[in-house]
């Protein structure tokens, strides 16, 4: 009995414990926080997309080109309109992955409606899976510095 009491308190005393370690932050910023739709660990939702090689092949290098072309363009339009946060292709792997997108949308069926406005998904020739993923709130943050670094524009 004794034991279990000593556990029970040993139990109690970690629990505050814990909870008496976390502490505010300094730099807490409640009005950027609630821009950036951020909960009390400065995360949010977002939707991440796995783009990878669709069912359709076009043998056709003006077409593909195009479509291809009008992909690129597309990333660039849902990242001015602020729904795109990260895009990037992936290296060579054997899963047929060609990319990522992080969207900035809370449901998979506003990522589905986004995804379907890119000309290389409508038509096939890339995939995409789609999975909802808890990151940093201030993500799309980046964009801003990353538009100083690129020495070229799509």
């Amino acid at each position: 009995m004794k034991q279990r009491i000593s556990l029970i308190i040993v139990l109690i005393a970690s629990l505050f414990g814990t909870l008496a370690a976390q502490t505010e932050n300094p730099s807490f910023d409640p009005e950027l926080a609630k821009a950036f739709g951020a909960d009390d660990y400065g995360m949010k939702s977002y939707m991440f997309v796995i783009l990878k090689t669709g069912p359709v092949v076009v043998d056709d290098k003006v077409v593909r080109d195009s479509l291809f072309a009008g992909h690129l363009k597309n990333i660039g339009r849902l990242a001015d309109e602020g729904k795109l946060i990260v895009a990037g292709p992936l290296g060579k792997n054997d899963k047929t992955y060609r990319g990522i997108f992080i969207l900035d949308v809370q449901t998979i069926e506003e990522a589905e409606a986004l995804l379907l406005t890119d000309p290389a998904i409508s038509e096939k020739l890339l995939d995409a899976e789609i999975y909802s993923w808890y990151g940093a709130a201030a993500l799309r943050e980046y964009l801003k510095t990353q538009e100083k670094v690129n020495k070229l524009n799509f």
